[in-house]
C-alpha cells in the first residue's frame, strides 16, 4: 500500500504489518491479506475503525530494523510480524509495544517467548511448529524415493534454519541418508545452488520455508524439475506451484488466526497473558503432475495418506 494512502487513513486503531518479503509478490501479499481478512471477520473495517501500515523489506534482512523502527515511531497499537526475522526485528525495536507473530517455526527456540503457554513480555501469536516436522519430511522423501542416498537441503541465513538442519542431520543416519546444506540469500544464489545440487548428484531436495523462499516458490519448482529432483516443502502452496510434495500446517490459515490475537490486544488484552497457539492439523499434499514429469511412481501407501492430490 502506498505510504501516501496510509497517511490519509482515519482508522481509530493502527496496526503495523512487517514483512521480510517484497511488496507485490503473491506469497507476501497473501500473507497480509490473510491477517486483514481475519480482522474483517472480527468486525474491524479498514479505514473505519482500523488502519494498516505495511512495511516490506524486499528480502533484505538489514532493512527490517529500520522498518520496525518506523512502525514504533508511528505509534501503531500492534505490530504483526510475518516470519522469524521480522519478529526478531520488531522485538529489537520495542520491548513494550505488542507484537503478534503470524507464523514462526519455533518461537521458544528463537528466544521470543520462554514458553508457549506463558509467553510473558510483549510477544505472542501463532507458531507453525516447523521444527518438529523435519524428520517426518525426511521420512516421506525416503518412502517416495526408497533408493535415495543424498538429499540437498535449501536454507537461508535465518538462524532457525540452522537449528532445523541440526534436527535433519540427527534423523538422517537412521534413514540411510547423507545431507548437504545450501544456503541462499536471493534469486541469484538460488540458481547457483541448484546447479551445484545437480552436479552433486543429489537424489532429492528439501526446502526450508521463509518469506523470501516463498517469494521464489515458482522458480524453485522450475529448478527442481530441471534437475530432475523430487522436492519436499513445508507448505501446500509450494506443491501447487509445481513442487512434488509438502507436509505442514496451512500457512495462510495460521496467519489468518493471528487476527484473533490482534483483536484481543486491541480490546485490552496483554500479550503476556495470551498463550502462543500451535497448529493441530498437518497436511500432506502430493503433485501427481510433477511426479509424472519426473517419471516417479508414488507408492499407494503414501497416496492413501495424502490430504490433497494435485492432478
Amino acid at each position: 500500500m502506498p505510504l501516501a494512502a496510509e497517511g490519509q487513513a482515519t482508522g481509530t486503531s493502527k496496526v503495523g504489518l512487517l514483512f521480510l518479503g517484497a511488496a507485490g509478490i503473491d506469497s507476501t501479499e497473501r500473507s497480509g491479506i490473510a491477517v486483514r481478512e481475519g480482522l474483517r471477520e472480527l468486525g474491524w473495517i479498514e479505514n473505519q475503525n482500523i488502519h494498516f501500515q505495511h512495511r516490506y523489506a524486499g528480502g533484505i534482512r538489514g532493512r527490517l530494523d529500520q522498518l520496525a523502527g518506523e512502525l514504533v515511531q508511528n505509534k501503531v497499537d500492534v505490530i504483526v510480524t510475518i516470519g522469524t526475522e521480522a519478529t526478531r526485528a520488531a522485538r529489537r525495536a520495542s520491548s513494550s509495544l505488542p507484537i503478534v507473530m503470524a507464523g514462526v517455526g519455533d518461537p521458544v527456540r528463537a528466544g521470543f517467548v520462554p514458553s508457549l503457554s506463558r509467553p510473558g513480555g510483549n510477544t505472542t501469536g501463532v507458531s507453525l511448529l516447523n521444527q518438529e516436522l523435519w524428520p517426518k519430511r525426511l521420512e516421506l522423501i525416503k518412502e517416495i524415493v526408497p533408493a535415495a542416498k543424498r538429499v540437498a537441503v535449501v536454507s537461508t541465513p535465518d538462524p532457525q534454519h540452522a537449528e532445523s538442519f541440526k534436527l535433519l542431520v540427527k534423523a538422517a543416519p537412521r534413514l540411510g541418508l547423507e545431507l548437504r546444506n545450501f544456503v541462499v540469500s536471493g534469486r541469484g544464489d538460488l540458481d547457483r545452488a541448484f546447479t551445484d545440487i545437480g552436479r552433486g548428484r543429489a537424489d532429492a531436495v528439501l526446502v526450508q520455508p521463509s518469506p523470501e523462499i516463498e517469494d521464489m516458490r515458482d522458480r524453485i519448482a522450475q529448478l527442481a524439475e530441471r534437475e530432475r529432483l523430487p522436492s519436499m516443502f513445508a507448505f501446500k502452496q509450494n506443491a501447487e506451484a509445481g513442487g512434488l510434495m509438502s507436509y505442514g500446517a496451512d500457512l495462510y490459515g495460521v496467519q489468518r488466526r493471528a487476527a484473533i490475537y490482534v483483536d484481543k490486544i486491541l480490546k485490552g488484552a496483554k500479550p503476556a497473558d495470551l498463550p502462543v497457539e500451535q497448529p493441530t492439523k498437518f497436511e500432506l499434499v502430493i503433485n501427481l503432475k510433477t511426479a509424472k514429469a519426473l517419471g516417479l511412481p508414488i507408492p499407494p501407501s503414501v497416496l492413501g495418506r495424502a490430504d490433497q492430490v494435485i492432478q
